[in-house]
């Protein structure tokens, strides 16, 4: 009988799978995903807003419909929001950020095409082995994960800054100053510890802190805007460069080419999106600066790499199935979407713990399998997505300039209804537009903000435990060994200098 359960299990998981491609299911599956090619590619609407916004929705629907629709949102405004990244240098969501230094950088060069499409598959090959991992190793994964507290998270926010930092194009001098203003940026608003205000000025809108989204959109978006003024380009020419004629074999073969990146990113991706309050914008930065260490031409990181395009791409979609492993098995979000998701969850009576997999065993077999069908269903809806940024970008630079200043006030007005944070996103792009002008990069700042209330907190709260000693940080064998990986990643470039010189000197001898 044993040797009839492999055929068993096969038969329910061929059950399933026509249950949830059943056409009521994948009606609403693909208006999810639609949808979330939208949100994704508009700068200032998160994945988290637009799971938010369908979360509701889907409890007037049957389980299986609801879960695809929420799942195909949160995966595709993952890769979506590199499509205005790539074109105008705007990430559509955090995540995207990365995108707005190799993909922009091959766009400029009029292979955007060629760099969306190495991004979608890459997109869908890392959704495939995070949501693979996430059905095999979602126990133990989870269970290493109770071993983080404030001494490990202290450092996993100090390594994302310093590789932000360190991977930035131009001086590394200049990206730490850059992650060191984003962080000064973050203290603002109320202590995180005794609640008192801080560098507020007596504002009241100050006092939840500077918003990483308007500011994002500012940096980003706004300031690209200033640039393209401030440079004189032709208005009544096309607003990017597009239309490249990209093969099917070329995407194969810069894959192929770079299958261990890969392979490597989306590992590491689904490591660290397991780690609740992670998240993918962490797992993208990570892979990148991970990928451009070991990399063997480092120097294009920045300018154009295939390796610059692949790593963080395949990093934060796995990390989107990486967050599902602490929020089913522990009932802890790995990140802001699976938060929302939690509740949910509990509408349809599955109940996230130990016991999810006993007591729900059919709806995760579903789940799994929207899961990975998701990310094949991604291809053509990301291609679509891919081709109407493409035509909408064929009109005049001085309407889409236009469109991207409608949208950027939009964007930052939607998140909290402020005029307050327009405001905010008009200083911020005037900043980053003085800082661009500086030769300072903006994408260690924006991390800055969003990893500072991380490190800050979890110092200060691993002192409070400690009684204000620093050994725990550096002698609990994980905190050591990413104490560790912070000190090889910074010194690693001096030691493959230093090698390469002597082997130089050698061979003169």
């Amino acid at each position: 009988m044993e040797s009839l359960t492999p055929l068993v299990n096969l038969l329910i998981m061929a059950d399933d799978l026509v249950r949830i491609l059943h056409p009521t299911v994948l009606i609403y599956w693909m208006l999810g995903m639609a949808f979330g090619i939208f949100v994704g590619a508009t700068p200032g609407l998160t994945a988290t807003m637009g799971v938010a916004l369908v979360v509701p929705i889907s409890f007037y629907l049957p389980p299986d419909a609801g879960l695809a629709m929420i799942l195909g949102v949160s995966f595709t405004a993952i890769f979506a929001g590199d499509i205005p990244a790539t074109y105008l240098r705007i990430p559509g969501t955090p995540a995207s950020a990365v995108a707005t230094l190799d993909s922009y950088a091959l766009a400029r060069t009029g292979r955007a095409n060629f760099a969306l499409i190495l991004n979608l598959w890459c997109s869908a090959i890392g959704g495939l082995i995070g949501v693979s991992l996430l059905m095999l190793v979602a126990p133990r994964l989870a269970q290493a994960a109770l071993h983080f507290s404030s001494f490990e998270y202290f450092w996993l926010g100090v390594l994302g800054l310093s590789l932000s930092a360190v991977v930035s194009v131009g001086s590394t001098f200049r990206g730490i100053l850059a992650a060191m203003l984003g962080m000064l940026l973050a203290t603002i608003g109320l202590d995180i510890v005794s609640g008192t205000a801080r560098f507020t000025l007596g504002n009241t809108y100050l006092s939840g802190g500077l918003g990483f989204i308007p500011a994002m959109i500012g940096l980003f978006g706004l300031s690209e805007v200033l640039r393209s003024v401030s440079a004189g380009r032709e208005m009544s020419a096309p607003a990017a460069i597009g239309g490249d004629k990209t093969s099917v074999s070329e995407v194969a073969g810069a894959i192929w080419n770079n299958k261990g990146t890969v392979v490597r990113s989306s590992l590491l991706g689904t490591l660290v999106g397991a780690l609740p309050g992670a998240g993918a914008d962490i797992a993208a930065w990570v892979a990148y600066g991970l990928a451009q260490r070991i990399s063997r031409d480092p120097q294009k990181f920045g300018l154009g790499s295939e390796e610059g395009v692949i790593a963080p791409t395949s990093a934060n979609n796995a990390a989107v199935g990486g967050a599902w492993i602490p929020a089913l098995v522990l009932g802890i979000p790995g990140d802001s979407v699976t938060a929302i998701v939690l509740g949910a969850l509990l509408v349809y009576n599955i109940k996230p713990g130990p016991l999810i997999f006993t007591q729900n065993g059919d709806q995760m077999q579903s789940l799994f399998l929207i899961a990975l069908v998701t990310q094949v269903l991604l291809i053509p809806c990301g291609y679509a997505g891919i081709r109407a940024f493409g035509w909408i970008l064929r009109l005049p630079r001085s309407v889409v300039l236009t469109g991207v200043v409608v949208f950027s006030v939009l964007g930052a007005y939607a998140l909290r209804s402020s005029l307050f944070d327009v405001w905010l996103m008009l200083a911020f792009g005037l900043l980053g537009f003085w800082l661009e002008s500086r030769r300072v990069p903006l994408a260690p700042l924006i991390l800055g903000m969003i990893l500072g209330p991380m490190v800050e907190e979890n110092l200060r709260v691993g002192l409070i435990k400690s009684s204000g000693d620093w050994a725990p940080f550096f002698t609990r064998p994980i905190s050591a060994a990413l104490f560790g990986l912070l000190v090889v990643t910074l010194a690693l470039p001096a030691l493959i200098r230093l090698f390469r010189f002597a082997n130089r000197q050698n061979v003169a001898g």
